[in-house]
């Protein structure tokens, strides 16, 4: 879309859930900012030319430091906001499922203060933004299935 005539411009970027099986079930990554009280799924936009799956892992390894599989695409959650340009901007974020395969939480980026493992349920009860819940409760679908 052609911003300067709409005020609207559209915006894309991918991310994971990253999942791992602990003793008391499935965890998954939750990334956080202190000040902003902020808990949220790893995602960010393409560099380049990446497609959504290059994107996804790129960002999952920079925001928590892990390594990550993709097992299956999630689904997408879009929502509008208002850009520092003043313009509204479509965001539409694509998911997917990521199985954790190595790597290290204190290696992440400084974009957030703090990467966690948390339990599903936790995770639901954590999550700042609500929109991405159906995300969360469908990898509670698929990774239960899996165990």
């Amino acid at each position: 879309m052609n911003g300067a005539l709409t005020g609207v411009r559209d915006e894309f970027s991918a991310g994971g859930v990253v999942y791992r099986h602990g003793a008391e079930g499935v965890e998954i990554v939750l990334v956080g900012r202190r000040r902003e009280r902020l808990w949220a799924l790893p995602k960010g936009k393409p560099d380049g030319d990446e497609d959504a799956e290059q994107t996804a892992l790129r960002e999952v390894r920079e925001e928590t430091g892990l390594e990550a599989r993709i097992d299956q695409l999630l689904g997408e959650v879009t929502y509008w906001y208002t850009g520092h340009d003043g313009l509204r901007v479509h965001k539409r974020v694509t998911y997917f499922l990521m199985e954790a395969i190595g790597g290290d939480m204190a290696a992440h980026d400084h974009e957030f203060d703090d990467v966690i493992w948390a339990h599903l349920s936790e995770a639901e009860r954590l999550l700042t933004h609500r929109n991405q819940l159906h995300i969360l409760r469908r990898a509670a679908e698929l990774t239960d299935r899996a165990a």
